[in-house]
């Protein structure tokens, strides 16, 4: 359960860096990739750029939802 509070945290700290300016992830973005950021990612918690690095670089084994949102937000 604490990584989950984790990774929560991450991932809206991980948001304005998945495409620059843009604004952080929705609640329901971050539903889509927590799952994937917890398997695939799990090291790069807490650090926003790695971590969106890393679910750049690991978009072909990313769920279908969590993908899109990749793709969406320039990866």
């Amino acid at each position: 359960m604490k990584s989950s509070f984790l990774l929560a945290g991450a991932l809206l700290l991980a948001g304005t860096s998945f495409a620059g300016a843009q604004s952080g992830p929705t609640r329901a973005e971050q539903l889509a990739c927590r799952s994937d950021a917890q398997k695939l990612c799990a090291s790069f918690i807490g650090q926003p750029q790695p971590m969106n690095a890393c679910l750049k670089d690991n978009k072909a084994k990313l769920s279908g939802d969590c993908r899109k949102v990749v793709e969406a937000r320039g990866g």
